[in-house]
């Protein structure tokens, strides 16, 4: 387990006052909790920045009446099979469906999976979650 280390952090009565309330709606049991998270949120994201390993989750929304976008979304993940961990495919009502494709590797071969998948023609919402594979992270 790590050390923990205590340290004094000045900040504006407004500016902590505005934290304190986003504790609070966030539930984080204190402002270490907030903090730590907030600290990773950022090296996660200089993680990406870094070309570091990443993992992430792409979502996509579509049709799947929309003639040939299935079998185009196939085709692009089959192209980028080694990226793919796992993918769920959800039947949310008769015509649309939303697919959630769990991805790792470098930052650059996501985003370009995830920038084709949402460029198919048919795709009505595709997003890119970035995430960690954890090993950078304390």
């Amino acid at each position: 387990m790590s050390d923990i280390v205590r340290f004094g952090v000045s900040l504006e009565k407004e500016l902590l006052d505005k934290f304190d309330r986003l504790i609070k709606e966030k539930k984080y049991p204190n402002r270490s909790e907030a903090i730590r998270d907030l600290i990773r949120e950022n090296l996660v994201k200089r993680e990406w920045v870094k070309g570091k390993k990443v993992a992430g989750a792409i979502t996509l929304v579509f049709d799947h009446h929309k003639r040939d976008l299935v079998n185009n979304l196939t085709d692009i993940q089959h192209d980028f099979h080694t990226l793919i961990i796992s993918s769920q495919h959800i039947h949310l009502d008769h015509d649309n469906c939303l697919e959630i494709i769990v991805v790792r590797g470098k930052p650059t071969e996501v985003r370009e999976l995830a920038d084709k998948l949402r460029a198919a023609k048919g795709v009505k919402y595709g997003s890119l979650s970035i995430a960690t594979t954890g090993k950078e992270l304390v």
